[in-house]
């Protein structure tokens, strides 16, 4: 049985319900990669690249939490530990955003553009492998912090997780 305290780091692995065999090991990869960290992985709860990340953190030993669109657990993926069945089908990215304490996004279609955009907007750190390209004003966005495989993106979640710890001093 996995234990969890409140010391553990939230990362949120989101991408696409249906992806291919390849995309499929990159994210079990990264699945592994965090529970050996310790982290809770946090996703979607269906197929694709939150079943294969789900997969390598229960391989691992760790805690995986799926956050599902529809009003029945039984929907969650056979890797989720904890389901959580919200009713509130694509408007449950908003509560995955805000779960995590960083988001690594996988490929991934429009619902991954949606968690990404969530993500950024309140201040969450996210990381992509092989995901969307931000553009504004025409220009490129440098809002996702790039990855070149499973292992730099989990790294870069982790650390980016991290909450600095601010000093207030009286003046």
């Amino acid at each position: 049985m996995v234990a969890t305290t409140s010391a553990h780091v939230a990362i949120a692995v989101v991408g696409a319900g249906v992806c291919s065999e390849e995309t499929a090991q990159v994210a079990k990869e990264v699945g592994r990669h965090l529970a050996r960290a310790g982290a809770l992985l946090v996703c979607g709860g269906l197929g694709g690249v939150m079943e294969a990340a789900c997969h390598g953190a229960w391989e691992e030993g760790g805690l995986t939490v799926g956050i599902l669109p529809g009003t029945s657990r039984d929907s969650a993926n056979p890797f989720v530990h904890i389901p959580i069945a919200t009713g509130l089908g694509e408007v449950r990215n908003a509560l995955i955003a805000r779960t995590a304490d960083a988001v690594i996004a996988i490929d991934g279609e429009f619902g991954t553009l949606s968690e990404i955009a969530l993500a950024l907007k309140i201040g969450k750190p996210v990381v992509g492998i092989e995901t969307w390209e931000l553009f504004k004003s025409g220009e490129p966005d440098q809002s996702i912090v790039r990855a070149k495989d499973a292992r730099d993106a989990a790294d870069k979640a982790l650390s980016l997780a991290q909450r600095p710890v601010i000093l207030l001093q009286k003046k």
